[in-house]
């Protein structure tokens, strides 16, 4: 190997390093637009009667099972180990506003959790009406 293919060696590894760290940035600067706009999101769906009776039936259906029927996270087949929380204390650690609690039945509880995404497997309305009924169950003024 000559001089000059010595040199292109770690130019090469620059220039990949340049790129990497570039796209890198990209992607985190992409992430954090869609958190702030998932923040801006506010519930189209009123809390009313209705939307909280709706969201009983769309979280016995879809929810139930690993949170429990009573959402103190009980439920019969959560995975092993996977301590789903009480939805029904003040303490919520995965955001407490609307928006935040639609994320996350939405896309999952992220890499350290268990709870899976239902994006695609219910309807949007259904998600809004469940993030609606959960708020039915807490704490009057808890902030979640």
């Amino acid at each position: 190997m000559g001089v000059h293919s010595m040199r292109r060696v770690p130019a090469l590894l620059m220039s990949g390093l340049i790129l990497f760290v570039a796209a890198l940035l990209t992607v985190t600067a992409e992430a954090q637009g869609r958190g702030a706009a998932a923040a801006a999101v506010k519930n189209p769906v009123a809390p009313s009667a209705a939307s909280v009776t709706a969201g009983a039936a769309a979280y016995k259906k879809y929810c139930a099972f690993c949170h429990g029927a009573t959402a103190k996270g009980d439920g019969p087949l959560a995975p092993k180990d996977a301590m789903p929380p009480d939805l029904t204390d003040a303490t919520w650690t995965h955001g407490s506003t609307d928006a935040d609690i639609f994320g996350v039945i939405t896309n999952g509880g992220g890499a350290d959790s268990k709870m899976i995404a239902f994006k695609g497997k219910m309807p949007d309305r259904d998600i809004w009406n469940i993030v609606n009924f959960l708020r039915s169950l807490g704490p009057k003024g808890a902030v979640r």
